[in-house]
């Protein structure tokens, strides 16, 4: 008995220390992550079991503010200290820094097959016309949430359910009827990006680009017309001034929305998440058809994607990572738990059950799957050109000098299409 004892207190030391062995032996990946809702807990949650089938990898999932990855990400890229792998938005604007998966993949076809060529190639540099960089996570819709009880408050019509092509005059009329109906602060709140802007600028009859894909933008009629519209509904404080003149570069209006004090909010689908969990059955809220114009009815493309970064130590652990986010199955409970609506085709072939009893989050998920269709070229073209977010960071500086009144409307068109061109002779100069 003693011999059994002694022989059980060797395995009980020796089993801690292979442990220890086995987790210091093991690759740790570092995954920069930003979300609106529980996107990265979710991914939290997937990994952990990605790592019970491949112990020698673990992925540690670095929550951060959105704000992180779109001013500080570039920066520690430039410095070498990228992480080795990230979810990010700014897709082209990175090409050259990310880690081609191609050569490490088990099966190129799970990435290659499953998103659409134009994003895939918006990750790539020019000179290379088949490495595979990442792909998207969600299939990103800008558009209207609206705040039903409110109108029903009112006793006003929502301009969609008696209408076939409510117009932005015939919306705008109805939202400053029922905010001063119900004593609600603001009409409408939009966040104050330009990705946000674009798509009712381009509904209002805006080209963003000339035949050659170049930004042309200093003397646009339907970019000038929302910039108006915005600046009409500032000065009558009928939209939160804040959110366009406040020291932030970007800042979500989401909160006006949940806290009921704007009657429409414009933003995207990867607020419904957040939307199901901060309002619950508060209020009634839906989401709208993007109100007509002379160019129709658009909402603008986006969504994040997953990306390796070149820099890694770990290309192939990175990959196999990667890879398996891309299986449909992941990709599926994913798009199901985050209630992002897919942007694989295989998975959004097979359709989601998405995980929710709500009837609103059904509902605004299938309303924004109705807004694709109706997306123009250039709507789906802006978020995967070169110069994105350099349009992005130079609307909302010139749009925010405009409405507060430091510029005029001709001088900030002037001055943004200025820093478009700047921006793209920098481009080609290397």
């Amino acid at each position: 008995m003693k011999y059994i004892t002694t022989l059980f207190l060797l395995i009980a030391l020796i089993l801690p220390l292979g442990a220890t062995a086995l987790a210091q032996d093991a690759v740790e990946i570092s995954f920069m992550c930003f979300q609106n809702g529980n996107e990265c807990e979710v991914y939290d949650d997937l990994l952990s079991r990605f790592t019970e089938d491949n112990p020698g990898i673990v992925v540690s999932v670095d929550t951060v503010p959105y704000s992180t990855v779109r001013d500080q990400l570039r920066v520690q890229v430039e410095a070498g200290q990228a992480p080795d792998m990230a979810r990010i938005t700014d897709l082209a604007g990175m090409a050259g820094t990310y880690l081609d998966l191609r050569p490490y993949l088990s099966d190129a076809s799970v990435i290659e097959d499953n998103f659409p060529a134009p994003i895939l190639a918006s990750l790539r540099p020019e000179d290379d016309d088949s490495g595979l960089y990442g792909y998207p996570m969600e299939a990103g819709i800008t558009g209207p949430y609206v705040n039903k009880t409110l109108f029903d408050q009112a006793g006003v019509d929502m301009p969609s359910d008696v209408m076939d092509e409510p117009t932005w005059d015939d919306w705008l009329a109805a939202l400053i009827e029922v905010a001063e109906a119900t004593g609600v602060q603001y009409a409408m709140s939009i966040d104050n990006k330009g990705h946000r802007f674009a798509g009712p600028a381009m509904s209002l009859g805006a080209d963003f680009f000339d035949e050659e894909g170049n930004f042309d933008l200093a003397d646009d009629e339907g970019f000038r017309a929302f910039a108006m519209i915005l600046k009409d509904l500032m000065d009558a404080g009928k939209t939160p001034a804040e959110t366009w003149l406040g020291t932030s570069q970007y800042s979500g209006a989401e909160d006006y929305f949940i806290n009921v004090e704007t009657v429409m909010y414009f933003s995207g689908n990867w607020q419904i998440g957040r939307f199901a969990a901060d309002i619950g059955d508060a209020f009634d809220w839906v989401v709208v058809p993007n109100p007509y114009g002379p160019g129709g009815s658009t909402g603008v493309a986006g969504g994040a994607a997953l990306v390796g970064y070149a820099q890694t130590e770990h290309p192939e652990e990175v990959a196999k990572v990667l890879e398996y986010l891309a299986l449909p199955e992941i990709y599926s409970e994913f798009s199901a738990r985050t209630l992002l609506i897919p942007g694989h085709s295989g998975v959004a072939a097979m359709g989601v059950d998405f995980d929710t009893d709500s009837e609103a989050v059904a509902a605004a998920l299938n309303n924004y799957a109705l807004e694709v269709p109706k997306f123009q070229d250039q709507a789906v073209a802006l978020a995967y050109h070169p110069l994105a977010f350099a349009y992005f960071d130079a609307s909302n500086t010139r749009l925010a000098q405009y409405f507060a009144g430091e510029l005029t409307l001709d001088e900030a068109m002037s001055r943004l299409q200025e820093q478009l061109d700047e921006a793209a002779a920098n481009m080609a100069a290397g």
